[in-house]
């Protein structure tokens, strides 16, 4: 390489290199701002608290009834725990209606309330994952049937 060429490289190089280190705005850093959600109803503070049903309720929940026709299987969380009743959000269902959970690790069922949600997954409320055994801080896989 000539010793022009490589002096006017070189004068590139520099020049390209040192265009970065002009002098720069300050910018303002903001802090973020702290959200804070609605906590859940203070007098309830234990899962038997929130759960409201009755043993009657509990009862008829669990009655072996019929065996209904299987919509699918869902990944499941719990739902709102302060909404009292047996009652599942899932898109494996087409209408608001009659249906029952089965959870296979512990072999309960309950019957719900089945409600059309969009989405992959369901939730499902309190008193019905108690029910079936499911932790309530877990993703159980259920199956859903829907009932006549």
């Amino acid at each position: 390489m000539s010793p022009g060429i490589r002096s006017g490289l070189l004068a590139v190089t520099t020049a390209l290199s040192l265009s970065g280190c002009g002098q720069f705005e300050q910018v303002e850093v903001l802090k973020p701002q702290v959200v804070t959600s609605p906590l859940a109803p203070s007098a309830a503070k234990t899962v038997e608290e929130l759960d409201v049903t009755t043993a009657a309720e509990r009862d008829a929940a669990v009655a072996a009834g019929a065996a209904g026709s299987l919509l699918g299987e869902t990944v499941a969380s719990l739902g709102d725990a302060t909404v009292p009743g047996f009652w599942v959000e899932t898109p494996l269902a087409t209408a608001e209606g009659p249906g029952r959970l089965v959870y296979p690790a512990s072999g309960k069922s309950v019957e719900v309330t089945l409600m059309p949600m969009e989405g992959g997954s369901s939730r499902v409320s309190l008193a019905a994952m108690r029910l079936l055994e499911a932790p309530l801080a877990g993703l159980p896989t259920l199956e859903v049937y829907a009932l006549p």
